[in-house]
């Protein structure tokens, strides 16, 4: 599933190549994918200009010049391509939005979605949320305020959405190994200095993933911005720790080096 790194590279591409352009086409093939009658979802957001495109946790949100916005969740398996007909994968779309000649497709979202609401919905929806993890006001202080007095496990943690934003199972994975600490381990038997460590692993490799464009397929033919990202220990089991050169192991679909991870 696409997380903060992911959805933070599809923002920024999106935004240079259909920032500001006008929506001349909608073709929806899967209704469950929207979440309001076909006919009302094209009335609504054909020929409307996309005025900003903002990410908020793991969504991307188009705002239209209508007033109205497109909100977009991949969920496991959802991916985009930006292209022209003959550059359409060949894969089932679900949603596809045009713009001349090329056209967003919305493909494997089976779980994922693309629902129009007012920003007030919007903003009810996402309210939720806990603080976004490379907030520049996401100080050390604020990080306490929030982590010393929890008890839970560290993955189950840092992917629960009500206390950070924007990481799931692949990067809490990635943190943890970053600052040497087991996925098990609970928040509560952490020394502040392992606080401190955690909270400079989630903006090391948070940082690192989006310099390299995360880990998705490219967006479009000739996007060479994503996908760049290598795992340290994510879905590498079996391979050597590139730390200390012990095995990377999976257990209870958590990804860790038994060695140096504490």
């Amino acid at each position: 599933m696409p997380e903060l790194p992911e959805m933070e590279t599809y923002k920024v591409l999106l935004e240079q190549i259909i920032g500001g352009q006008m929506i001349t086409g909608v073709v929806i093939n899967r209704e469950k994918s929207i979440n309001v009658p076909i006919e009302e979802f094209t009335r609504k957001v054909l020929h409307q200009k996309i005025e900003s495109i903002e990410r908020r946790a793991k969504y991307v949100i188009f705002r239209l010049q209508n007033g109205f916005c497109l909100l977009l969740h991949l969920m496991l398996g959802g991916w985009m391509y930006y292209g022209t007909k003959e550059e359409q994968p060949d894969r089932s779309i679900q949603v596809q939005l045009s713009f001349q000649d090329h056209h967003l497709y919305f493909i494997g979202l089976r779980l994922g979605y693309l629902h129009l609401h007012t920003p007030e919905m919007i903003w009810r929806k996402l309210q939720h949320l806990g603080p976004e993890p490379l907030d520049p006001n996401f100080s050390l202080d604020a990080f306490f305020s929030i982590f010393q007095n929890r008890r839970g496990g560290l993955k189950t943690t840092l992917m629960n959405q009500e206390v950070l934003s924007g990481i799931g199972s692949r990067y809490s994975d990635e943190i943890l190994w970053h600052c040497q600490l087991h996925p098990k381990r609970r928040i509560n038997e952490l020394e502040p200095s392992g606080l401190v460590r955690l909270y400079g692993s989630i903006q090391s490799i948070l940082q690192l993933a989006m310099q390299h464009g995360g880990y998705m397929d490219p967006l479009y033919r000739d996007d060479h911005k994503t996908g760049g990202y290598q795992m340290f220990v994510h879905g590498v089991e079996g391979k050597n720790c590139s730390r200390c050169g012990n095995m990377i192991v999976k257990a209870d679909k958590m990804y860790f080096c038994q060695q140096c991870q504490l």
